[in-house]
């Protein structure tokens, strides 16, 4: 969009044209009040509070575009005068429970009742009662709701889940008529509105409550005390909390997140974790980083004998370090730094396999780094998901898909195996391929060759034509494209879609590619990552390759990997011959929530973290100062990390830590993507056969590892999950006991549950939970063959 300028109160500002008033005027750092509007979100027009005169015409800027040389007056003192009205109406049957209200403190009804100078109440009408609601983890209660929306706005436009809706209030009070005559029109409207509605969760054709993510997002922005944690009632005052800057440690959106701590009680001075804020209005929070946030190593001690064991073990025994990439780049470096003066085998199979598929993908791409970034994706009008169940595997990477669907009136194809209805229910405009599992690369050769003709590419055309038995030539006509067309459609399994593909990406000028863990995995990952570095590179997309991992790319730029171990092994948060763990297994290790350092994550961003507690233990800093490798703090390592990877010598203090006004992350930097030598091309196609029975490996949403499965609001014990046509083709019944076995003669018992969400004869089987170990079913690709045996739940 081109850039306009427009006079607000006075003050020339630089908007985007069709850009909202609002949304340029707080960009701009010009205040308009709104209790109603989310950025990034469809108004509602509820509260009114952000009225303005546009050239001499009174309009709401929450809806109206910015355009050319408009003049904006927001604050003469009728439009104060018609704010105040509408603020007193607001206080009309309040609750006056403000020195006991959790959001006391942070209410912005209390802030906007002191900014229009509201000192009295002219209108009274009768209220009715009504009981707090139990929604799992939120209450509702309805006496402090003052139907602004917002939790209705952020759960379809930002979340993609349609969990909430206005409802009927269903009191008899309506308003004296003689009220609409003295009052202003906004001030009646709002009134009018607040009296008849109420929010209410969806229910299904029973009357039960259709299950949603149980993100907290709706309580995250709810104005009022309408929507609160329910693990935060009356526990403390917002204003006794310390906001410690932080990034999600549990997955590699890695949001800006604010951990609260403060004492535990009279009696106990240790601090505490009492809840998560995240910056609601620009990026939204998953159940993992809200939720997970008490997952430290509270046990923690120094033990000198241990340390010395450790120290010993390091330089005459260990022969590999075993790590995921849970860590910060600081500890990585230090890994590193290890690996180099032990001559140390590093063995990380999550970063060992993305470092190589990002390395494959360069040589067909000219970069060392994907394109895309999470708000590349909200900005596009044509998006394409291949290889994630998105809403499980990486949330915030779904949230911007549905996003660009629901305001930025996108286009999208969701590619995966399993069916998810909730993704399917983002938009009319976005396409499911279920396909085969296994035929990945048949379905990437399709998207190369609806997105990016062959024969516009006769560079690729030669080698590529022998998979199909076409002659080898330089030109395809458009007979041999049709054919090569149809044999794709038949290797993924599905009908031929390519004129319902065609005509939706017609008109559409932006495109995002979004490339999950199965791509990654797959045994034929590295023409795969040919085929997607083509794609970006002449097709012109702006890819995504999501990090399974928090730190996932960080790990993979700084280390140097292996992919077998030697010798005796060392465990860091992974069992070995020798462990150091924040579990309490081995030799103590902080947490994530106890460390400074930095994550890349998946914007190629380096984001600082914050220690929101205590450790009392040694820290892997203090092992490789014991070693030779001396800094005084762990952090002294984010200057030194490898510019020749697109690291910057900056200090961790100097690191950026929140949002500007117009919703741009400030924190850190980006990494510098390095050009490379194009010098390969795709080459072949094949697809994977899976007989029987599949398992897949899937954690269900809100959990990501055994890190968010230590949170007492998250933990839960592992099961199988299953879709419906699974429990029905096997006369399985829900929680029923069963037996699966792997393809190697691995035995686990569980519990099954259904996922009402996906569909397709599936089941997956999860990680998080530590006391199951889940990773015998598979070798690299998520899918494996698998036998299972219902069990009477009475034997």
């Amino acid at each position: 969009m081109a850039d306009i300028t427009i006079t607000v109160n006075g003050v020339k500002i630089t908007a985007k044209e069709n850009e909202t008033i609002l949304n340029a005027a707080r960009a701009n750092g010009i205040f308009i009040p709104a209790l109603c509007y989310l950025s990034c979100c469809s108004p509602t027009l509820a509260c009114r509070l952000c009225m303005a005169d546009v050239d001499g015409k009174r309009v709401y800027t929450c809806n109206a575009k910015a355009k050319e040389g408009q003049i904006i007056v927001t604050d003469t003192a009728e439009i104060e005068a018609e704010r105040r009205a509408i603020m007193e109406v607001y206080a009309i049957n309040h609750p006056l429970e403000c020195g006991v209200c959790d959001k006391s403190g942070e209410c912005e009804l209390q802030n906007y009742m002191l900014e229009a100078k509201v000192k009295e109440q002219r209108c009274a009408i009768m209220s009715g009662c009504h009981e707090v609601q139990d929604w799992g983890n939120i209450r509702y209660d309805a006496s402090l709701c003052i139907v602004c929306e917002r939790c209705v706005t952020v759960c379809k436009d930002k979340i993609g889940e349609t969990a909430l809706k206005t409802v009927p209030r269903g009191e008899e009070f309506a308003i004296p008529k003689e009220y609409k005559d003295t009052m202003s029109k906004d001030a009646y409207a709002v009134w009018n509105k607040m009296q008849k509605s109420l929010i209410d969760k969806i229910r299904d054709e029973n009357g039960d409550i259709i299950e949603c993510v149980k993100c907290g997002e709706c309580s995250a922005v709810c104005p009022t005390g309408a929507l609160t944690e329910k693990s935060f009632h009356y526990v403390s005052n917002a204003w006794e909390l310390n906001r410690i800057p932080a990034a999600n440690p549990h997955s590699s959106d890695c949001s800006l997140i604010y951990y609260e701590v403060k004492h535990c009680g009279i009696n106990d001075a240790s601090p505490k974790i009492y809840r998560v804020h995240g910056e609601q209005n620009f990026a939204p929070l998953s159940a993992a980083a809200r939720y997970g946030y008490d997952f430290e190593n509270a046990d923690a001690v120094k033990d000198e004998n241990d340390k010395k064991e450790l120290i010993e073990f390091i330089k005459h025994e260990a022969g590999t370090i075993l790590f995921n990439s849970f860590i910060t780049n600081e500890e990585a470096l230090i890994l590193q730094k290890l690996k180099e003066k032990f001559s140390l085998k590093l063995v990380n199979e999550d970063a060992y396999i993305y470092q190589r598929f990002l390395k494959a993908m360069g040589r067909c791409s000219g970069r060392t780094l994907y394109k895309g970034t999470l708000e590349s994706i909200r900005e596009s009008d044509f998006i394409i998901s291949v290889g994630s169940m998105l809403r499980y595997d990486a949330p915030n990477v779904g949230y911007m898909l549905n996003s660009a669907l629901k305001i930025n009136r996108a286009a999208a194809l969701y590619c995966h195996p399993i069916s998810d209805k909730s993704v399917r229910d983002f938009s009319k405009n976005l396409l499911e391929l279920n396909y085969k599992a296994g035929s990945e690369e048949a379905l990437l050769y399709l998207l190369l060759e609806l997105f990016a003709p062959l024969s516009e590419l006769d560079d690729i055309t030669s080698e590529y034509l022998q998979t199909f038995h076409i002659k080898e030539t330089k030109i395809i006509d458009a007979q041999e494209a049709e054919i090569i067309t149809s044999k794709l459609w038949d290797m993924v399994g599905l009908e031929d879609k390519s004129a319902q593909i065609k005509a939706m990406k017609a008109g559409k000028n932006s495109f995002s590619l979004i490339i999950g863990e199965d791509i990654l995995m797959h045994p034929r990952w590295q023409n795969m990552a040919y085929i997607a570095g083509t794609l970006e590179h002449l097709a012109n997309f702006e890819t995504i390759v999501i990090p399974t991992q928090t730190n996932t790319l960080g790990v993979s730029l700084i280390c140097e990997l292996d992919k077998h171990e030697e010798g005796k092994t060392l465990g860091y948060n992974r069992f070995g011959d020798m462990t150091m763990s924040a579990f309490g297994d081995g030799f103590d290790m902080p947490a994530l929530n106890q460390q400074e350092g930095t994550f890349a994550n998946v914007d190629k961003r380096v984001v600082p973290t914050n220690a929101a507690l205590p450790y009392s233990g040694y820290e892997l800093n203090d092992i490789a100062s014991e070693l030779g490798i001396y800094a005084k703090y762990t952090i002294d390592y984010t200057q030194k990390l490898p510019i020749s990877a697109g690291f910057k010598e900056i200090a961790f203090d100097d690191l950026g830590v929140d949002f500007d006004n117009a919703g741009k992350d400030k924190r850190g930097y980006e990494i510098a993507s390095q050009s490379v030598e194009l010098s390969k091309t795709p080459i072949g196609c094949e697809t994977i056969t899976l007989y029987g029975d599949v398992v897949y490996r899937l954690n269900p949403v809100s959990q990501f590892s055994i890190f968010t499965n230590r949170a007492h609001e998250l933990k839960r014990k592992g099961v199988l999950f299953v879709s419906k046509e699974f429990m029905d083709l096997h006369n399985l019944c829900e929680g029923q006991n069963v037996k699966i076995t792997s393809q190697s003669g691995v035995i686990l018992y569980l519990n099954i549950e259904e996922d009402k969400n996906i569909s397709g004869n599936f089941a997956c089987l999860p990680t998080f939970d530590k006391t199951l170990n889940v990773y015998p079913f598979f070798e690299e690709y998520r899918f494996a063959p698998f036998s299972i045996e219902g069990i009477d739940n009475d034997e």
